[in-house]
Order: C-alpha cells, then structure tokens, then sequence
C-alpha cells in the first residue's frame, strides 16, 4: 500500500518502480483478489500492459519508487492456506534427528495441513507472544498462488492453475508444535501466529528460463532455483528448488480431490533441506552432544531470497502482551 493515501493498491513492478494496475487499465481491479478472480481475462491484459512498460511504451504511467511503498502480503486475505511437505531431504534429516527411519508413505503421495488463512502478513515485523519465543523457528519455502477456481484436477493440467510463486516464511513455535502434537493433531497451535509470504507474486512465465525435468516418475513443472535464508546477516541456509520431489502439479492434484479450489489460496510447499533451526540443531545434536540450540529471538532479522522471486524480509518483535498458556496448560492438578 501506498503510506501517504494509507490505502492498499495492486501494482505491476518494472525495475524499481510499481505501477498501479488500475490506472494502467480499466479493465484491471485494483486489488489482488478482484484480479485473480478475473482469471485468464485480467492475466492477459496484465502481461500486455507488463511487456509495454517493459518496452516504454507507455511514457505517460506514473510509477511510485518501491521505497516509498510498504509491502503488503501479495494476498492480504486468501481463501485458504496449506503447507506441504514436498522436500524428501527435510523429512529425512528432521526424522533421522529424532532417531527414526524415513517413511515410507513420503512416496506414496504428498501430504499437507491447513494453516491460519487469516495469520498471512507480508514483509515486516512478526509479532510473538511469550509462549512463542520458547523454541522460536523459521521455515524456507516457496508458495504458490491458485488462479483459477478448479476441482479434481489431474497433474498433467495443474501447472495451469498457478498464478505465481512466492517466497514463504513459516514461523514455527516449535515448543507449542511439540506439546500439541503428542496428541497426534497438528501442527496447528504451533502455526498459527504467522505465515509470511512475498514480496511480490511472480508469474511463471518470468521463471522459464529455471526449467528443468520433473524427478523421475513425477509430473509438473520443476525450477532450479536457489532458496537463501539468513539471520542477522548470517547465511544459515543455502539450497535449491531442484530438490523439491514432490511438484506444485502433484500437491495440486491431491489437494483438489474432490475439493474446489479457488483463486487466492496459497499452498506452500514444505520446508526445505536445512532451511529450518529445528532440522540444523538436531543435525548438530547429532554431530556434538554439547550443541546449544539456536532459536530465533526479538529483535532478529530474517532475510530469505529465492532466484527470481527477491527478498522477503522479517523482524522479531515481542508483543505487548505478556501472559502465557503454558501455565494453563501445565498447571498442576489440585
């Protein structure tokens, strides 16, 4: 949105300048959700209106310097959130930390869960509550964005449905997550305060010089794209979308079984190899008994950057509020 008119505005970013879709087009809303629901209609134009920018022709658009603008979550309000978990060498490590096998249902299908839709924020601060700051976590993903409403949709198809790709933060009270999950229900809890997405959402046409082939016996569009993410200027991980085993086309077809699925909702596609502290600290555990775990803690900058997608950046910060569930839910029986 735009601070000076405290209004939120949908924008077509040309180097480093946004152009307010609105003003470029009749044709085009001014919000993301009034345009994913244009589908094929508002896409077209809006490629149309981009290669012009692109090209100068149009001289008289009025752009605004990124810098004067506060980014938003490309989808402030979308209809749902899953998150997958579609990186075999994440599943393997996390479980190889706790001293299990790999399982072999990882294979059979790609799984997901639901998480908070209305917890989607953008660059910016993520405010945690005191219970969150126990075993504080990040999570590098990327997302994407559902265009087009659909239902039992087959893999061979799905790539058709992706608006774009975003880079994603899973922020991960793994404290809560633990507790919660011992009941064999979640995550959920240990979710829910925050999912950041963004900065902007990229169209697929503009990653197609990062194609490559699908795994061996799986269908979709696969990238090679490399996934960073740091804190306080440390790199902390360093891998690539290539790794992904389970495709965005696949998750699809699972999770629109039977199902509609519509524009705006998000699907994430599970952490990557490394790209947590919980995965780094038990690999360490593992390497030296004495390793201190590292969690996030206020005041921490995350910066997470993905080939052709750019940065997402997050800032740790305590909320106001001060009381804990834990004494809830620990409390002794009289």
């Amino acid at each position: 949105y735009n601070p000076p008119t405290d209004s939120e505005q949908l924008a077509i970013l040309v180097g480093n300048k946004a152009y307010n879709t609105h003003e470029l087009h009749r044709d085009l809303p001014d919000n993301m959700m009034d345009f994913l629901w244009g589908e094929d209609e508002t896409m077209v134009i809006a490629k149309s209106i981009d290669a012009k920018l692109k090209a100068g022709e149009l001289p008289k658009a009025k752009g605004i310097d990124l810098q004067q603008l506060h980014l938003l979550s490309p989808v402030t309000h979308p209809p749902s959130l899953r998150d997958g978990y579609a990186f075999r060498q994440h599943v393997a490590t996390a479980r190889q930390n706790r001293g299990l096998d790999m399982i072999p249902e990882f294979d059979d299908f790609p799984v997901f869960y639901f998480s908070n839709h209305n917890a989607i924020q953008g660059s910016g601060d993520v405010e945690c509550m005191p219970d969150h700051f126990r075993q504080l976590d990040f999570e590098l993903e990327i997302a994407i964005v559902i265009g087009a409403e659909g239902r039992n949709i087959k893999a061979a198809d799905a790539d058709d449905y992706i608006a774009g790709f975003m880079v994603m933060n899973d922020m991960s009270a793994r404290f809560l997550q633990m507790e919660e999950m011992k009941l064999n229900l979640g995550p959920a809890k240990g979710k829910d305060f925050c999912t950041a997405v963004g900065p902007y959402l990229v169209t697929p046409d503009e990653l197609s010089a990062y194609l490559i082939p699908p795994p061996p016996g799986h269908i979709g569009k696969h990238y090679q794209l490399e996934m960073t993410a740091s804190i306080n200027d440390k790199t902390w991980v360093k891998n690539n979308m290539s790794t992904m085993n389970w495709t965005f086309a696949e998750i699809i077809e699972r999770v629109s079984y039977g199902v509609d699925i519509f524009p705006g909702d998000i699907i994430g596609s599970g952490t990557v190899g490394g790209g947590c502290f919980l995965e780094i600290n038990g690999t360490e555990k593992r390497k030296n008994p004495n390793h201190k775990p590292i969690w996030l803690k206020e005041d921490d900058e995350i910066v997470m950057e993905i080939t052709g997608l750019g940065k997402l950046y997050n800032r740790i910060v305590g909320s106001r509020e001060n009381h804990s569930i834990l004494q809830y839910l620990h409390k002794k029986k009289p």
